[in-house]
């Protein structure tokens, strides 16, 4: 199979596809989904199949309306409806008790909740509202490797295993939405994103973060929880607040192989790096560090000769928990020891 590369003016055949059973990749405002019928039980099989993702990890239903969110959900309760108004469409999925039978356990990973997301994203909007269907949507990317933030992403890791990647250029976030469990009594953070913690209590009081670690027999009940995500060939080390980037320099210098070197660019710029450092800009502060994250870890994958890659950390509170969230899971929670440098 060839995957095709659909253009903004393709996307009735794009959801001709879906409506077919095959698999589109769609973007959004984070990153690029890898799309299903969520009703059709052989095409969300297949997801799992072309990303080589664990059968146990659930998946998110995308939807363009609220009453698409109804016709599946076993309720939705009154904080839902409050979150839904104040952050759909947006990086914000909602879990929620489902109706029993109404989406298959290949979808919800045998549980009884589902998450729900309504993307900023219209051309994806635009497939939803062709195909007629909700569509699943993990990470259009091999299981475990750096999420895709551009088509061409996708296109590197699933080309001849999908049908097509509908093309809207980079996404404008760069990391995951954010995971809200709304199926227990108190609402509880699964996975960070850019709708922060703050910003939800603001609408509906005080939530939780969780601090949970599932266990090898235990069932994620969001994506990103259990298994190994967003890692690179290459080891990354991440480089603590605080740290003099003059050793961390010296250190890629002692290494007998490339080094990628991902920070900012006022640090870039005040570095003497050594011949072996191959260097990507996170631009200036945590936003566009998130909307460049994955890129860079993607492209030093690219670089055979990249052994190992130090990458600036970022206070963790707003939008920088996701980003620490996703850069502690890519280096396997491994941080640069300055008294390493000899």
């Amino acid at each position: 199979m060839n995957t095709k590369i659909y253009q903004l003016n393709q996307i009735d055949e794009a959801a001709a596809a879906i409506q077919r059973g095959e698999l589109v990749a769609f973007p959004t405002e984070t990153v690029y989904g890898l799309g299903a019928d969520a009703t059709n039980e052989p095409a969300v099989k297949n997801v799992y199949l072309a990303k080589g993702r664990p059968s146990d990890n659930p998946l998110i239903v995308h939807v363009n309306s609220v009453a698409m969110v109804e016709k599946y959900a076993a309720e939705i309760p009154a904080n839902a409806r409050k979150l839904m108004d104040a952050f759909w469409p947006g990086s914000l999925t909602i879990i929620l008790k489902i109706k029993k039978g109404a989406l298959s356990k290949t979808v919800t990973g045998g549980l009884s909740t589902v998450a729900f997301r309504f993307p900023d994203n219209q051309p994806t909007l635009d497939l939803i509202g062709k195909a007629g269907v909700p569509i699943v949507g993990p990470s259009a990317n091999t299981s475990g490797k750096p999420s895709p933030t551009t088509a061409q992403h996708v296109y590197h890791d699933l080309n001849g295993k999908i049908t097509g990647i509908l093309d809207d250029g980079p996404t404008r976030v760069g990391v995951e939405s954010t995971v809200l469990d709304m199926s227990t009594a108190t609402p509880v953070i699964l996975r960070p994103g850019a709708v922060t913690k703050q910003d939800i209590e603001g609408v509906i009081g005080s939530i939780d973060l969780n601090h949970h670690q599932v266990g090898k027999n235990e069932t994620p009940k969001a994506p990103g929880m259990k298994y190994k995500h967003y890692a690179p060939s290459a080891q990354v080390y991440i480089v603590n607040e605080g740290t003099d980037w003059a050793k961390v320099a010296k250190w890629v210098a002692q290494q007998p192989f490339d080094v990628g070197v991902m920070a900012e660019e006022r640090i870039l710029q005040q570095l003497t790096l050594p011949m072996n450092a191959v260097q990507f800009s996170l631009g200036t502060g945590v936003e566009d560090a998130s909307a460049r994250l994955f890129d860079g870890l993607r492209g030093f994958d690219d670089q055979p000769n990249v052994k190992a890659i130090v990458t600036e950390a970022f206070t963790a509170k707003n939008l920088g928990r996701a980003y620490m969230n996703r850069l502690n899971k890519s280096a396997g929670g491994v941080h640069f020891d300055p008294a390493q440098v000899k």
